[in-house]
């Protein structure tokens, strides 16, 4: 009798287990901690993670498309418990810290300007006198590095218009061109005199107009303008708030976060070709990265700003970068509460 009680006692604890998100004779916290990130310059923050954990089963790591991340810390049970998201995204869907906290930034720009005039570089000084009176085609107009360049066009008093089919080129603004198929548009037979585009993107049209009579050249790059060699907070990493309080999972995190902060190191001295093949099966099944051995170079690497700066050193610059795109569009980002903010 006490062996037949004994066994359905068993019997009862494994189904609350199960019920509760773990395995029968497994604590929760010791389940594998899962690890997601968009694709692009975002997944490169991964790399150094990727390489200290292999054959580590306390992490599983997941690359998928920029288009459904949100999806993955969002509704009742969401799949990430670690999570590299866009900075617009998470304001608008964890910001109010009651799920999620920002343990830090991750990258901090990627987007750099294109001309067909060889020997310029854009700066703060030049922007005016530079643009004025140009058309700049915009990849991502209406998202965060659209938003980030018509902030800094505010910031300095230059005035802009978004160009449209019914609106003519001003000879006394810039002209911001939406440009909404980059692999076709971004070309030196367009009506565009500049470019802004990410990378890897702008690198590969540079490359492959190269020799020729109208050629792309390198004009600058949107973070330095915005906020210097600091640029901007362009993705964020965020944790479950239930596993940073429990604390055999923040441990597991904490091992995380520092191999996320030597990611900078290791890209600088990884070659291109090993970091396509580290992250290669980490990529959603059936899935075509954008990132890969035609495209990633040394220099790309570089210029994809990866970078992780902790919560509490970013957060300033996290809330005043929150409140320029919002001056811009209401709608495209959210304040974000103070618990957002991760404190160790």
């Amino acid at each position: 009798m006490k062996k037949f009680i004994s066994v359905m006692f068993a019997a009862a604890v494994c189904s609350a287990a199960v019920l509760g998100g773990a395995a029968c004779g497994e604590e929760p916290s010791t389940a594998p901690i899962s690890v997601y990130a968009p694709d692009g310059a975002p997944a490169l923050a991964l790399a150094n993670a990727v390489n200290e954990c292999k054959g580590d089963a306390a992490y599983d790591f997941h690359i998928v498309s920029s288009n459904v991340i949100a999806q993955q810390v969002t509704g009742e049970s969401p799949v990430a418990d670690v999570c590299i998201l866009p900075v617009n995204a998470a304001s608008k869907t964890i910001g109010n810290g009651q799920v999620y906290q920002m343990l830090g930034t991750v990258t901090n720009g990627n987007m750099y300007f294109l001309s067909k005039t060889e020997g310029v570089t854009l700066t703060l000084k030049n922007l005016g006198a530079t643009l004025i009176g140009k058309t700049v085609g915009v990849v991502q107009l209406t998202n965060v590095p659209g938003l980030t360049l018509q902030s800094v066009l505010k910031a300095n008093n230059l005035a802009y218009q978004i160009l449209t089919n019914n609106t003519a080129a001003a000879a006394d603004k810039i002209n911001l061109k939406p440009i909404q198929d980059p692999a076709a548009e971004v070309t030196p037979a367009g009506d565009c005199n500049y470019y802004l585009c990410p990378e890897p993107l702008a690198s590969t049209k540079v490359a492959a107009t190269k020799g020729k009579p109208v050629a792309l050249h390198m004009a600058g790059d949107l973070q330095q303008l915005y906020g210097g060699s600091d640029g901007y907070p362009q993705a964020v990493l965020v944790a479950k708030k239930s596993l940073l309080e429990d604390k055999d999972a923040n441990a597991r995190i904490q091992k995380l976060i520092g191999y996320i902060a030597e990611s900078g190191e290791y890209l600088e001295n990884a070659e291109p070709q090993a970091v396509v093949d580290l992250l290669a099966d980490k990529y959603t099944a059936g899935m075509t990265p954008s990132l890969n051995a035609n495209n990633l170079t040394k220099t790309v690497i570089k210029n994809c700003s990866v970078r992780f700066t902790k919560s509490s050193d970013s957060k300033d610059k996290v809330v005043a970068f929150l409140r320029s795109l919002k001056e811009i569009d209401d709608t495209a980002v959210s304040e974000v509460a103070d618990e957002f903010f991760y404190v160790e």
